[in-house]
């Protein structure tokens, strides 16, 4: 009786094990299928595709919120100033290095 109950378990474990090897080369083989590789290259494709336009959009919108600081830090708001409204004062940077000899000999 030991030998028919052990012969039936490993009986049952050789079908279970056969059964669940049959399934995963059956699914490797679709995956690796011409059908199946295109699948795959079209959904990577998508994917990159649409993980481009997310990056594009973020880079678009940090670049404003930077321009934004950089204006504000300037103090640029936008406005241009109209005929009547006097000129800014402008700041007068001094040079770093001086010309010895230019063509007018000064």
């Amino acid at each position: 009786m030991k030998r028919l109950f052990w012969l039936s378990v490993g009986a049952g474990a050789g079908v279970y094990a056969s059964h669940r090897v049959k399934r995963r080369v059956e699914r490797l083989a679709r995956e690796w299928s011409p059908e199946g590789v295109a699948v795959r290259a079209v959904n990577a494709g998508q994917g990159a595709g649409r993980r481009l336009l997310d990056f594009a959009a973020e880079v678009k919108a940090e670049t404003a919120a930077r321009e934004q600081e950089l204006r504000e830090a300037v103090g640029l708001d936008g406005t241009l100033p109209g005929p009547e409204d006097p000129r800014p004062a402008r700041r007068v940077l001094r040079a770093r290095y001086t010309i010895v000899n230019d063509k007018d000999g000064h």
